[in-house]
């Protein structure tokens, strides 16, 4: 430790202590506001991973109406085939008001509530959209 003490005394006026640069000091503090997103990121899934505890931001909730019963239990089955939620949940029938061609209709429907990551989302609705 002597070494240091003797190449960089901490006076401000010492002869042979290496300064960074303003070139250096620039590209560190751009790659560090350029990396925060990600080592925040990071940050936040290590501390869920340790805790347990929810990020914001990683899962979603899915509404999907479903003709009846037998088609939701159908496309429920389907979606955990495929690994695209954790959990489906089978609302029961539900009346539904809309409007189809500037008329007023009313129907029956089966709400699924479907739990998954975010980053499915995309996929588990290009799927539902072409379930038979």
């Amino acid at each position: 430790m002597e070494w240091l003490s003797q190449r960089c005394p901490l006076l401000p006026a010492a002869q042979g202590c290496p300064r960074p640069s303003r070139g250096t000091l620039l590209l560190v503090v751009t790659l560090a506001l350029l990396m925060y997103p990600m080592l925040r990121s990071l940050a936040l899934q290590l501390h869920s991973a340790v805790t347990g505890s929810y990020v914001p931001g990683t899962h979603s909730i899915a509404f999907i109406n479903c003709l009846n019963e037998q088609i939701a239990k159908d496309i429920a089955r389907a979606i955990m085939d495929k690994k695209l939620a954790a959990y489906v949940n089978i609302l029961p029938k539900s009346s539904a008001l809309y409007f189809w061609k500037g008329e007023l209709e009313e129907s029956t429907e089966i709400l699924l509530l479907v739990k998954t990551r975010t980053s499915k989302i995309g996929e588990l609705s290009n799927y539902v959209r072409s379930f038979p």
